[in-house]
């Protein structure tokens, strides 16, 4: 049974015992005076069935799946032929990804040998059988389950309280997913950035002034030792980020306060829709647009005015991301600003406020946590956005204050050194690692800076 139908059927046979169980749990109430002389609801009987049988059947397809391609791996090795075998574990690895190739119908590295085809066809008998046999231990395991559950049923099951501990420890386990997939990730980019900086001392990285990584092949070649200073490229996200958000913040403030405080539930309904189809555009598309549109605008407007002015600058990308993440601080700012209580309003109203001083010292202070989470999102989008600089900015790690200049950031910069056949090996790969994790840091400081001016204000006025 293939994967996607077999989830299917497990999906089917726990629908089933729920109703097995709770049909169960009203035939156990006739006995004891109805529904009343049992413990909890008879959903709850049902419930705590499919959960039975649901749990354990995906608990062992993820081991399973997990197990399955390490074991068959082995199993088709040991039955190559000894010259293929016992080569290095590098050379191996590409024949077992031929191997896996043949299988799926893609392109191979190189023509198949009869022994690499055979083995291909000894590692799909494999999966088939690894397929069945799983499918006949889920499908045992469900309905062995499902059966002795049914069996247990009776008056005095404490089902609720078993189904809510279950449910309780699934969700903490979703959660503890999350958090260990975050820390995952961070040590990932840690380990490799610990492995760039046994190359490149961290002082360089971090305070040099000039970035070229590119390596030549040979240690004779000029540039052969490359530059590594990180310091214009995040220069130029600084930069780009800041014009955007110079853009982004007071539009999207003022959108927010007037779909909020002024504008018609007529206006406000057509308004706030249309805003927020900005936020769905593709960036390839606001690329295109900065390319072919904002960034000639410029160049032709500086060269009335006698300026140099770069076919990408900072100052392209700059307004068109900001034009880009309007939406996530007006529509943030508005939901904050409208949750505001009445009581505050007519409170600031009574004492004789106008409408300017009652929004601009009672509402927006008040609504002030939520206008900082919402720029803080927007600030996290304009640092992460990577299409509109390309098209827009350039791939030059200038170091410069003009914003007339092309300049790049961190995520092109990580696109450009991971794109094409790369060797995990060499400082000019791994740089996109250390990147990666100077780039964290400062998106985790902007967080902390974030939730120490909500706290304090949130202190204020609840």
């Amino acid at each position: 049974m293939r994967t996607p139908y077999l989830l299917i059927t497990i999906a089917v046979l726990a629908c089933g015992s729920y109703f097995l169980g709770r049909s169960r749990a009203f035939a156990v109430a006739k006995g004891c005076g109805g529904v009343k002389g049992l413990h909890s609801l008879p959903g709850h009987y049902g419930m705590w069935t499919a959960l039975w049988c649901a749990v354990p059947a995906l608990l062992v397809f993820a081991i399973w799946n997990a197990a399955e391609s390490p074991i068959i791996t082995a199993l088709v090795v040991a039955g190559l032929p000894a010259e293929i075998s016992s080569l290095p574990p590098s050379k191996l690895g590409l024949i077992m990804n031929d191997i896996r190739n043949i299988i799926s119908g893609n392109i191979t590295s190189g023509d198949p040998s009869p022994a690499i085809i055979k083995a291909a066809e000894h590692y799909r008998a494999l999966q088939m059988i690894s397929v069945d046999a799983m499918s006949a231990v889920i499908l045992s395991i469900m309905v062995a389950a499902g059966l002795t559950i049914r069996t247990r049923i009776s008056p005095t099951l404490k089902a609720r309280n078993k189904v809510e501990k279950l449910v309780q420890l699934l969700l903490f386990l979703s959660s503890a997913i999350a958090i260990l997939i975050t820390v995952g990730i961070v040590l990932s980019v840690l380990f490799e950035s610990i492995r760039f900086f046994k190359v490149i001392p961290l002082s360089d990285f971090l305070f040099g002034l000039s970035w070229s990584p590119q390596t030549a092949i040979r240690s004779d070649q000029v540039g052969s030792s490359g530059a590594f200073g990180a310091v214009p490229v995040f220069a130029g996200t600084a930069m780009i980020a800041l014009i955007a958000m110079l853009v982004a913040v007071p539009i999207g403030l003022m959108s927010a306060i007037y779909l909020s405080e002024y504008a018609g539930s007529r206006f406000r309904t057509i308004a706030k829709p249309l805003l927020e189809i900005l936020a769905g555009i593709p960036t390839v598309v606001y690329g295109f647009f900065a390319a072919l549109t904002v960034a000639p605008f410029i160049r032709d407007t500086g060269g009335l005015f006698g300026l140099s002015v770069s076919s990408e600058s900072a100052l392209a990308a700059g307004l068109v991301m900001g034009i880009m993440i309007i939406p996530f601080v007006s529509s943030l700012s508005d939901d904050v600003i409208h949750a505001v209580p009445q009581t505050m309003r007519d409170g600031s109203l009574a004492l004789g406020a106008t409408k300017y001083e009652t929004i601009s010292h009672v509402i927006v202070p008040a609504a002030l946590p939520g206008i900082v989470g919402g720029i803080l999102l927007a600030v996290s989008r304009a640092i992460g956005e990577t299409m509109i600089v390309v098209m827009a900015a350039g791939l030059s790690a200038n170091l410069t204050a003009n914003p007339l200049k092309a300049v790049t950031t961190v995520t092109v910069q990580i696109v450009t050194l991971l794109v094409g056949d790369q060797e995990f090996d060499s400082p000019k790969t791994l740089a996109a690692f250390a990147l990666g994790l100077l780039l964290f840091v400062f998106t985790l400081v902007l967080n902390i800076i974030a939730l120490y001016v909500v706290r304090k204000y949130r202190e204020q006025y609840e």
